[in-house]
């Protein structure tokens, strides 16, 4: 097997040492790898219909051009026109695309595939693949025709597309990489890796998704490569004219996704992946991990300080070690002598429990789940029929195949001793999968694919995905209608569709923290929006305003949470003294202040598809320099935030987009479309609010659901035309909103220099709680003289700080203030 290992090696190297161009095996007298000859789709002399595909062949390789709507043609390629099924764990199963109308025309030099909105050219001379918009311009289009060489160790190919890159172009997305925004002049590789204390630029990482979107002369268009083997990506890194992606083993297959807008591109990219299932309520919230909390003391210790010094949370997690020697769906009784007491005592205090499991089952006789995997044949084997086995924290231990479906039904049903518990959440970690010593699995262990069988180097890329799938579905059946909160490290696209995210074990630095914002804009733009980093670093150690800086930003992070390694401080919001910690108290409070409006922005990441994080160039594409911008983000439509990412800034350089916006803290108004310098006192983070908004806000509470809400406010920002809104509330913790019991409010504020009217539309079948709106109106430019109401008059009021504010029924559909 060393052999075996040293020419993968070999061949790894060669992918990414040899130029583009040149990319081959060679003779090696010590490996016996043979010359094998790269070959190129020659003429395209004819085609074939069938439905909404079109084979196009130059007399022994195939190419197939099919169209899944207007906007999404996806192009494979078959050097030998025998292609491989047509399955992918990235594409939900009720894909639900139809193109309204398509039709293919033949020139005397191309093939031309043409929906209403885009054109895809084969070229007749050299099959070159280009796509062109609805005016004739190329949007995207190959540089040479795709090309492919054998794979001599493991039969298949190695597949190749190489496209023309403009002058101009940028490039975003890719999920996990901690680089630039921009990935131009970048080559990366996907091959989901346990990085511990990754650094700037390091590639590859824990996830991958091989999804991008170009940006050129301002139109905008998205390649995804579904292709789970390892892939590469060279965005005009080897040659300034040119852009590559290519794989080691399984098709060429990319989706074409015309925009022209980028949030266009990632709703369509959705459309093929899915988006994220709405979250529990409480998973919103803030959440306390560490590496570990234990024993049962520590964790009750925890709990308590949390409410003694009144600062919200709803999570506590806990690591391996409340484990039985760290097998899984195990108790440690003498740490915890009766789970069930104390997260039922947690549960009553308002404490959510999450627990941590790992895909290494230890070998042990004795041991339930190790017994039922291994006479049920559930765990991976290799090719010579042996059971994969490697060290992990248990010891000697083998893995489950998550890719076989009696395998992941089986893995859910592990989890039924932990719900009954009372765990209401689950952490899937290491699932990259992570291998001491060796890092993951040979390529020779063999998976059953759903029936589409490969190795390892074929479901490498998808095992962590399929591990968090099989946890998903067990939590939602044993939880009876309950939505499952998931997390996992290691993921592939479409991932969404069952657990957020974490960006694995970052480090207590201001680069880190840095990092961190880069990765979650990426992740968001790339499906991945339920994000979050370890906020304050998993290693190293953070002093009082790194600490504090780092969850400010957490607050706008989708999924916050504060993790750290167990050899490292403290890293509670009490554990840097008075002073930090009634910064991270005012900021924890503000993301539950702020909650109504984050969990709307869920909403629209579920069922509108729009992407929860949006970088500056995702707002603005049209600006060349906006290309570029980093450190500002919008999370969702109306608040735009920058964090502080150095010590001791007293100030620093925003951006804002067109438009105007107020500063969070202050509500002064500030002119969209260029930069300002703003303040940045240690208690605040630059913020701000989109003119014409509407912004729910809840009281604080300590945990999500502790009070009743008599009245939701609504703050009202000014702005001298429309702007519209949504607020989006349900059950919080059920699926009956697929059954549209909801509640979703349309907003529509449009003012004038001397007035402003606010409608609301309504749809759902929910029936809120509250029965009236608090409604404060920011940024006034005129003296109120009226307010009506659907034709009623209305009185304002004075609230605790002298705020008026004036209560209106929320069933209103028209108000006016004049």
């Amino acid at each position: 097997m060393a052999e075996l290992d040293k020419k993968e090696e070999f061949a790894s190297e060669l992918l990414n040492e040899e130029s583009l161009d040149n990319i081959h095996h060679v003779n090696n007298p010590v490996l016996d790898v043979p010359a094998v000859e790269k070959k190129y789709l020659g003429k395209a002399t004819s085609y074939l219909k069938d439905g909404n595909k079109f084979i196009f062949t130059d007399g022994k390789a195939s190419v197939e051009i099919k169209v899944f709507s207007d906007e999404i043609i996806r192009v494979r390629l078959a050097p030998q026109s025998s292609f491989l099924d047509d399955f992918s764990y990235a594409i939900k199963k009720d894909l639900d695309l139809h193109p309204i109308s398509f039709v293919l025309e033949e020139t005397e030099e191309a093939y031309l595939v043409k929906t209403s909105v885009v054109t895809c050219r084969i070229q007749k001379e050299d099959f070159l693949v280009s796509f062109e918009n609805t005016y004739g311009k190329v949007i995207n289009a190959d540089h040479k025709p795709m090309h492919w060489e054998e794979n001599v160790d493991f039969g298949g190919y190695y597949v190749y597309c190489t496209k023309r890159t403009a002058p101009d172009e940028a490039f975003f997305g890719l999920g996990d990489k901690s680089s630039n925004l921009n990935l131009r002049g970048r080559r990366f590789s996907n091959w989901n890796s346990d990085t511990y204390g990754f650094g700037f630029n390091q590639d590859p990482l824990y996830k991958t998704v091989p999804f991008y979107i170009g940006v050129t002369e301002g139109d905008a268009y998205g390649i995804f490569f579904d292709n789970t083997f390892k892939t590469y990506f060279d965005f005009a890194s080897e040659r300034n004219d040119r852009t590559s992606y290519w794989s080691e083993g399984g098709e060429m297959q990319y989706y074409y996704i015309h925009g022209p807008q980028m949030m266009e591109v990632v709703k369509h990219y959705h459309e093929l992946t899915g988006t994220h299932f709405m979250p529990p309520l409480w998973a919103i919230g803030y959440h306390q991990c560490r590496w570990s909390y234990y024993p049962e003391a520590n964790v009750r210790e925890v709990a308590t300080q949390f409410r003694k010094r009144q600062i919200p949370c709803d999570a506590i997690y806990l690591d391996i070690d409340y484990m039985d020697g760290y097998r899984c769906f195990t108790w440690n009784k003498r740490y915890f002598p009766d789970p069930k007491k104390m997260i039922a005592d947690l549960a009553a205090d308002g404490f959510k429990t999450v627990v941590m499991i790992d895909p290494g089952i230890k070998v042990d006789e004795d041991y339930w789940v190790f017994k039922e995997g291994k006479e049920n044949r559930y765990f991976c084997r290799r090719g010579d029929d042996y059971f994969m086995e490697g060290y992990v924290w248990p010891g000697r231990c083998q893995f489950p195949d998550y890719t076989n479906p009696k395998v992941r039904e089986w893995w859910g049903t592990l989890y039924r001793g932990l719900v009954e518990d009372g765990v209401a959440g689950v952490w899937n970690d290491m699932n990259e999968p992570a291998v001491f010593g060796r890092g993951t699995f040979p390529g020779d262990v063999r998976h059953y694919y759903e029936g589409f069988r490969g190795s390892h180097r074929k479901a490498h890329n998808i095992y962590g995905m399929q591990m968090v799938r099989s946890t998903y579905d067990g939590l939602k059946k044993l939880q009876r209608n309950k939505r499952p909160f998931t997390i996992t490290r290691a993921a592939y696209a479409g991932t969404q569709r069952y657990s957020s995210v974490w960006t694995g074990d970052n480090i207590a630095t201001w680069e880190h923290l840095r990092i961190g914002t880069l990765q979650l804009q990426r992740l968001s733009v790339s499906g991945l929006s339920f994000c979050g980093t370890d906020i304050g670093g998993f290693t190293g150690e953070p002093d009082g305003e790194l600490y504090t800086r780092w969850m400010q930003f957490g607050v706008f992070s989708p999924f916050m949470r504060v993790h750290s390694a167990g050899d490292t401080r403290d890293r509670e919001p009490w554990s840097f003294g008075p002073e930090w910690e009634a910064i991270c108290k005012k900021f924890i409070e503000l993301r539950y202040k702020l909650l109504p409006y984050i969990y709307s922005t869920f909403w629209r990441q579920h069922k509108y598809k729009e992407p929860i994080l949006r970088p500056i160039a995702l707002i603005e594409q049209h600006k060349a320099q906006n290309l570029l911008r980093e450190e500002e983000f919008a999370f969702g439509h109306h608040i735009l935030v920058s964090p502080v990412l150095h010590p001791g800034q007293q100030s620093k350089i925003v951006y804002l987009p067109e438009g105007n916006w107020y500063g969070y803290f202050d509500n002064i108004l500030y002119a969209g479309g260029t930069e300002h310098q703003v303040d940045t006192p240690l208690d605040e983070m630059p913020i701000f609010i989109r003119g014409g908004s509407v912004i729910p806000e809840y009281p604080v509470m300590q945990y999500t659901g502790e009070k009743n809400i008599d009245a939701l406010r609504l703050n009202i920002y000014y702005n001298e035309g429309r702007q519209d809104s949504d607020i989006y509330i349900d059950h919080g913790d059920t699926f009956a909103y697929e059954q549209s019991v909801y509640n979703e409010k349309h907003f529509i504020v449009e003012g004038k220099k001397d007035g402003l009217t606010v409608t609301q539309n309504q749809e759902g079948l929910y029936n809120e709680r509250f029965d009236t709106y608090k409604i404060y109106f920011i940024g006034l430019p005129f003296a109120v003289n009226k307010i009506e109401v659907d034709g009623v008059i209305i009185n304002t009021s004075m609230d605790e700080d002298n705020s008026p504010y004036f209560a209106v029924e929320k069933e209103f559909r028209k108000l006016t203030i004049e």
